[in-house]
């Protein structure tokens, strides 16, 4: 792979991934679009990206398409190539993964016809987020140009994924705050129409919620209507 093709192929991933930070893609989503154009970029026969939670590594995303391969897996920080990679902040690259001791999962490999393996950390501001693995099915010695490429696509992908849980995270509290306002609301009507006190009002609110099987929310805003009907 000439200088000029490998410098087009990544500027190419990341433009692809960089969409998704302003795109209305789920996490899933985005996921797997990664896994699809770094497998195209750096001639797959897999690509596979595992997600860091809680001192975890879960298998999240991979453009294979056999049943085994993408059965939810997960492997403890430091265990395996992909625990590896993602406790020593590095990348890795093995020629050959069946002759590999670290590796986990050989018999799988053999049965998908894996041979060399390249994975890279995901890191955002010097946090790893996850790992991207790029497989051949022939043996291949990865050059420095084809980590640096995987490498920029990786830390590329770690931004998209931690703005998307940034959003998500920010629209989660957005709702919690609104509901909470719409509640405080509520409490001050029955407070004012039925002369509660506000522990009372709050505790017929959420007794109102149970026996309902409506959320707080829902039933604050139905408190509101009635009252806004009435005047």
């Amino acid at each position: 792979m000439s200088p000029q093709t490998t410098y087009a192929k990544r500027l190419k991933a990341l433009q692809e991934i960089s969409k998704t930070i302003v795109s209305d893609l789920y996490l899933d989503d985005i996921l797997r679009l990664i896994v699809t154009v770094t497998a195209e970029v750096m001639g797959s026969k897999i690509c596979s990206l595992w997600f860091l939670e809680e001192k975890e590594l879960r298998l999240r995303a991979t453009q294979a398409i056999d049943e085994e391969y993408i059965r939810e897996r997960t492997l403890k920080l430091g265990e395996g190539i992909v625990g590896i990679v993602a406790q020593q902040k590095k990348p890795m690259k093995i020629s050959d993964v069946s002759k590999e001791p670290k590796y986990k999962e050989k018999r799988l490999a053999k049965k998908l016809g894996l041979c060399s393996m390249l994975s890279v950390p995901m890191k955002v501001k010097g946090k790893v987020v996850g790992v991207i693995n790029s497989y051949t099915s022939t043996p291949h010695r990865f050059t420095k140009a084809e980590i640096e490429t995987l490498t920029a696509v990786a830390n590329q992908a770690a931004i998209v994924i931690e703005n998307t849980q940034l959003m998500v995270k920010s629209k989660v509290i957005q709702e919690e705050l609104e509901t909470r306002k719409v509640a405080e609301k509520a409490k001050g009507i029955l407070m004012k129409e039925s002369g509660l006190t506000e522990e009372e009002a709050y505790r017929r609110i959420q007794k109102k919620s149970m026996d309902s099987r409506k959320s707080m929310r829902e039933v604050a805003e139905a408190i509101i209507l009635s009252f806004e009907l009435r005047k």
